[in-house]
């Protein structure tokens, strides 16, 4: 299910192409997730390196950009979390979109394209830290009886592909530096 292994299709609206990431574009992609987060209340400047480390890993599960008439507007980071006793679960992010793009729909477009993804490569279920105002429309919900160390349970969401909600400790991988 890795971006190296499988081909992933290109969703398209309009002028909007979204796609898996290049070879050749870490570097735009860490750029972006920079300028992205250089703002945002919630970010502690490791984004960019977060995904960077993901990717030297091989554990990025998805990897998509959003690119308009050539320029990388947006990006998306899926890889795979532990849950105590569930498998098959994914962690959604970080997600980015440049600044001057924001709140015009483009972090809704690669969102549903990680998540059909996802979908397709039957992965269980969806989990982030996030907005639950945000999340709750691509049917992200409080997901009580999950637990990870230094995040308000409110904002810990889950979207089950089926109807089991995970329980018990969340861990991330080793790149988010959460251990």
């Amino acid at each position: 299910m890795q971006t190296g292994s499988h081909q992933t299709g290109i969703h398209q609206t309009g002028t909007l192409h979204i796609r898996t990431e290049g070879p050749d574009e870490a570097a735009a992609i860490s750029e972006l997730t920079t300028r992205a987060f250089a703002a945002t209340e919630h970010a502690d400047g490791t984004e960019a390196q977060i995904i960077e480390r993901l990717r030297t890993a091989g554990a990025l599960t998805v990897s998509l950009v959003a690119e308009e008439k050539g320029t990388l507007i947006g990006h998306v980071a899926v890889s795979p979390v532990e849950v105590d006793g569930h498998h098959g679960w994914q962690g959604l992010g970080p997600i980015s979109v440049a600044p001057e793009r924001q709140r015009s729909g483009i972090g809704t477009a690669l969102m549903r394209a990680a998540l059909a993804e996802l979908r397709a490569a039957h992965a269980q279920g969806v989990v982030l830290a996030g907005n639950p105002a945000f999340y709750r429309r691509f049917g992200f919900r409080r997901a009580p009886a999950l637990k990870l160390t230094g995040i308000r349970p409110e904002a810990l969401l889950a979207l089950p592909f089926g109807t089991e909600l995970p329980e018990g400790v969340l861990r991330y991988h080793p790149a988010f530096g959460l251990e």
